[in-house]
């Protein structure tokens, strides 16, 4: 280990270091992390564990954080791992593999159960366990309802009231689906939305709502995330939403959406792995929310 390398554990509550990391990753993967000092901060639950050849300058991390999530009608504690980088010029000295093995025995220290990532490295997980998950959309005919309403009101994460309305029905939010979903998780929906210029947000008054949306070309409504306390059926939201929309594809698994889809195997950039959850038992097929990606 380089020996003029510090490692730090747990740092977000220092401004400098927490820089660091933006920097980092704004360099190896061109996001800006930063938003979330916007967005109500970053996640609490955040265990970061990096390297710094500099006090503001992180050259190697990866985090661990709390990612409860909802398996087949069963809570389940979680650990999700992201942020996962090294600057070029540091590669080959075994600084992710330490960071990786220091977040992995924090998290079974601390009681979680399971383990989730994201990654186009499936290879490089599965030796600590990680086993990939397939994904699938779910698609089918647009539903009608009896109720004729058209009150979907476009939301601006800029906007500050915008911005506490979608917080705050986020805390209250029932999980999306019963099969598998995340059950508590904000700072990722908040963050996606503002990675994605193409995610739309709309608040429906009536079912005290908050959608994420998009449109595709040949003119498919794509459903990504519901924020609601009780999920409305799908029929009242495309009502509501009222989009031209000729075909619907539903990116999580639509059990409480009163409609039923055919599963289409889903071809993301990146692989869904789980580690620590016993995969025969996980219901078939799932989907994680592109709003809950990290």
């Amino acid at each position: 280990m380089p020996g003029t390398l510090t490692f730090r554990q747990d740092y977000f509550g220092d401004p400098v270091a927490f820089r660091g990391l933006v920097a980092l990753l704004q360099d190896i993967f061109g996001i800006d992390i930063g938003l979330q000092n916007r967005l109500g901060g970053p996640d609490p639950s955040s265990m970061p564990f990096g390297y710094f050849d500099d006090p503001d300058r992180c050259v190697a991390n990866f985090s661990a954080f709390s990612m409860p999530l909802v398996i087949g009608g069963r809570t389940v504690k979680a650990a999700g791992y992201q942020s996962g980088a090294v600057r070029p010029d540091f590669r080959g000295q075994g600084l992710y593999r330490d960071l990786m093995r220091r977040a992995f025995s924090w998290a079974d220290a601390a009681g979680f159960e399971a383990g989730i990532l994201l990654t186009d490295k499936p290879d490089l997980y599965a030796r600590y366990g990680f086993h990939v998950v397939p994904q699938f959309q779910f698609c089918g005919k647009v539903p009608t309802s009896d109720i004729a309403r058209t009150d979907a009101r476009e939301l601006d994460l800029t906007r500050p009231e915008d911005l506490a309305l979608v917080q705050r029905i986020l805390c209250e939010r029932q999980p999306v689906s019963n099969l598998f979903a995340v059950a508590r998780q904000s700072e990722m929906f908040l963050l996606n939305a503002c990675f994605d210029p193409g995610i739309r947000l709309s608040f429906l008054p009536a079912l005290n709502a908050v959608i994420a949306w998009k449109m595709t070309d040949d003119n498919t409504l794509q459903l990504l995330d519901i924020g609601a306390r009780h999920i409305p059926p799908l029929a009242e939201i495309t009502t509501a939403l009222g989009l031209p929309a000729k075909e619907v594809a539903v990116l999580f698994p639509p059990d409480r959406l009163n409609w039923k889809g055919e599963p289409q195997i889903y071809e993301g950039s990146c692989a869904l792995m789980i580690k620590g959850f016993e995969l025969s038992t996980l219901p078939r097929p799932v989907m994680l929310s592109p709003m809950a990606e990290f």
